[in-house]
């Protein structure tokens, strides 16, 4: 009897490249031959790992990276084995992106930053930063929020304090000390008025004050006290009283999170909110002192300093319930075959909450073809204005018509409405001239499309409160919003990470791809993706200057810092302008240290473009770092003709970058392909783009690569 030898090789052996088992199987006396397919996978296994490649010694700052999930590596499994034992530093794919960090709150979470940087650390594995500042895998939900307009709701109560003066362009019965005065059209709405205070050469705050007239007030009640205050430039403001047992309180002034004794300004309107209830008799008075710091001016905005009773009785009753549609409707309607109803959650204005909408299939002869129609509690006042306030748009553009109507048809118009693809608030008045208009109802046989209602309110026009101020962000103010939350962003991240990550990629994926000369933008694109916000549309081409400045703040002195970009080997014109843009980024001032070329290729990628690319890089003088390399086979099912071809082409590629980069400009080369992909997986899909396969055996692109290493 003969015995037969069968080696298997374990999954972490394949993955790391060490290791094997013999099993002793009685047989009957026969000879077999090694399958084909075994004998070569016991040839790839003959490879040394990946790292022993590099001739150390003599190229001891050479990085042979490779790209991981944070989970994968965090976990210390056995990608993290095989990532450390061929490689000797790390890129993460997504964890380290302003999407994966930043939350809804604009607050970060670098939980899963920090035990990777942990798991890098114990195994003696470096990681790259991947990456600063990019257009895509942005929370740009959140950087949006912040330049949306900003909506004001005035309280529907009595307003405790006397606008009347103000209201009518002068100060009478407000006292004032410095330059105070009032500025016409420089209010928060379209043009409303805003109380002017101009801080001189001194620090003194009482210098600029402005105070209120005496407000009545119930002891033993609380009162909300509102106003809204921007200043042209980073100002300081303090609010103190006259009335209240402690005239001079720390209050958490602007939802801060902290009580403090003044408050902080800037160039976009800024709402105060506190509450008071320590009043020593029946009125009290307001001090805004305005003089904290040197030659700053601030606005107040008039219409919208408020200080009434949050338990006090509505001063607005809405004539039309549930105009916000979050619990049902109660509108009818008809005509032309169209439908109508509430949207679902998320539809309404500002993308929360529900919506009204009607859906008219074709414009009709008349406009009142098309009708809805709500019944009012009670027929409205003879003689009496009305306003109505509500927010519309529409999937196309068109007109529709809302009136006040009797029994018999007649009716009182509010006019005409031009009805856009864009949210805008509609703020109209109308005098019902018959006793028995008890009906509202919106014409829109001139509108073919779907039209969307929300937050719909009617009233008398003879009350106060309860209106909505639309209020739009400045160009200005949206430099200076995003500019806050770049460097922020930088900050945070390069604080976090600076003990362990001394290479970045700082900027990437910069220039356009059908206008290489010139930066990607988002401008003018109907069709940008949920996570995508262009920072340069903001910032100005100056965007990457200022992303590097940051970095070299918030980093270590010694940090690299890299320029990174895709399709370079594919389009030589891509690879001109970001030479260019990094020329233009040193004449600013910094030092753009090395330049990233991603290298997702195929099969059949053009060489000579390959080794053009080299060249041209290699003419800045500059560190060049292959960031991404994979090379795809093109379909899912390759032959092993495919599979010789990608292995020749991932030896091409490091054979061309250690000929045509010369070593002192060589930081190095990450493999992004550093397994398949699976068929549901987001980069790449079912391609086989790897060295490794999904079940990580070695592939022969492996030995291609190790083979074009070994030229070092």
């Amino acid at each position: 009897m003969k015995k037969l030898y069968i080696k298997c090789l374990s999954l972490l052996a394949l993955a790391v490249g060490t290791g094997s088992c013999v099993d002793y199987v009685a047989t009957d006396d026969y000879q077999v031959e090694k399958p084909l397919n075994v004998a070569e996978q016991e040839v790839l296994n003959s490879y040394d790992v990946l790292k022993n490649y590099i001739d150390t010694v003599a190229y001891p700052d050479f990085k042979l990276g490779g790209a991981v999930t944070m989970s994968e590596y965090a976990s210390r499994g056995v990608m993290y084995r095989l990532i450390n034992s061929n490689f000797n530093e790390i890129t993460t794919g997504y964890g380290m992106k302003h999407g994966a960090i930043v939350r809804a709150d604009g607050t970060m979470d670098f939980s899963s930053v920090n035990a990777t940087l942990e798991a890098a650390s114990a195994a003696g594995t470096s990681v790259f930063g991947h990456t600063l500042v990019w257009h895509a895998n942005q929370n740009a939900e959140y950087l949006n929020s912040l330049l949306q307009p900003l909506v004001v709701n005035s309280p529907a109560f009595t307003n405790e304090l006397n606008l009347s003066a103000p209201l009518q362009g002068n100060l009478t019965g407000w006292a004032n000390t410095g330059d105070v005065s009032i500025s016409e059209g420089e209010g928060m709405g379209e043009g409303t008025a805003a109380f002017s205070l101009k801080s001189g050469s001194g620090t003194d705050p009482e210098s600029v004050r402005l105070t209120t007239p005496e407000i009545s007030v119930l002891p033993g009640k609380e009162y909300e006290v509102i106003a809204y205050i921007k200043s042209d430039q980073a100002g300081q403001g303090s609010i103190t009283f006259e009335g209240l047992s402690n005239n001079t309180p720390e209050k958490d002034w602007m939802d801060t999170g902290a009580a403090s004794a003044s408050f902080q300004t800037s160039i976009s309107w800024q709402e105060i909110r506190f509450r008071i209830s320590d009043f020593e008799g029946e009125s009290f008075k307001i001090n805004f002192n305005m003089g904290h710091l040197p030659n700053v001016s601030y606005l107040i905005d008039i219409s919208n300093v408020y200080v009434y009773d949050p338990a006090g009785p509505p001063l607005i009753n809405n004539l039309i319930p549930d105009g916000d549609f979050e619990n049902g409707n109660g509108w009818g309607g008809w005509g032309n075959g169209s439908s109508r109803g509430v949207t679902a959650a998320g539809m309404g204005f500002g993308g929360a909450g529900k919506a009204f909408f009607v859906t008219n299939p074709s414009k009709t002869g008349g406009f009142w073809e098309v009708q809805t129609a709500f019944e009012l509690p009670k027929a409205l006042k003879n003689g009496e204005e009305y306003k109505l306030t509500f927010w519309v748009k529409g999937d196309a553009e068109g007109i529709i018509r809302p009136e006040l109507q009797s029994p018999d048809y007649s009716s009182n118009g509010f006019g005409q409405i031009g009805v856009t693809k864009e949210w805008k608030q509609i703020q109209l008045t109308t005098t019902a001239t018959a006793d028995d208009r008890q009906r509202f109802v919106i014409s829109y046989g001139e509108f073919a499309g779907t039209v969307y209602l929300d937050d719909v309110v009617l009233s008398s026009a003879s009350l106060s409160g309860g209106s909505t101020t639309l209020v739009n962000k400045t160009a200005d103010e949206k430099v200076s919003i995003v500019s806050v939350e770049f460097e922020k962003w930088i900050a945070a991240m390069m604080t976090n990470s600076k003990a362990h990550i001394k290479a970045w990629d700082v900027v990437n994926e910069p220039m356009d791809d059908a206008k290489p000369a010139e930066l990607k933008t988002g401008i003018g694109n109907p069709d940008v993706a949920a996570d995508h916000f262009y920072w340069q549309d903001y910032l100005g081409k100056d965007y990457a200057v200022k992303a590097f400045q940051l970095a070299e703040q918030y980093g270590n002195t010694d940090d690299l810092l890299f320029i990174n970009d895709y399709n370079l080997e594919y389009s030589l014109e891509k690879s001109q302008g970001l030479i260019d843009y990094v020329k233009y980024i040193e004449t600013k001032g910094v030092t753009v240290d090395g330049i990233g070329t991603q290298m997702h290729i195929s099969i059949d990628s053009d060489k000579e473009k390959i080794v053009s690319m080299f060249k041209m890089l290699a003419a800045t003088g500059k560190l060049i770092k292959v960031s991404e390399l994979d090379v795809r086979v093109n379909t899912t099912n390759p032959t092993p003709e495919m599979l010789q071809l990608q292995r020749e082409m991932y030896k091409y590629v490091a054979e061309m970058y250690i000929e045509h980069v010369p070593a002192p400009q060589r930081y190095g080369i990450t493999i992004w392909g550093v397994k398949d992909s699976a068929d549901n997986a987001t980069w790449l899909p079912g391609e086989k783009q790897g060295l490794w396969n999904l079940n990580l055996n070695r592939k022969p692109a492996y030995a291609g690569f190790a083979e074009g290493l070994e030229r070092m």
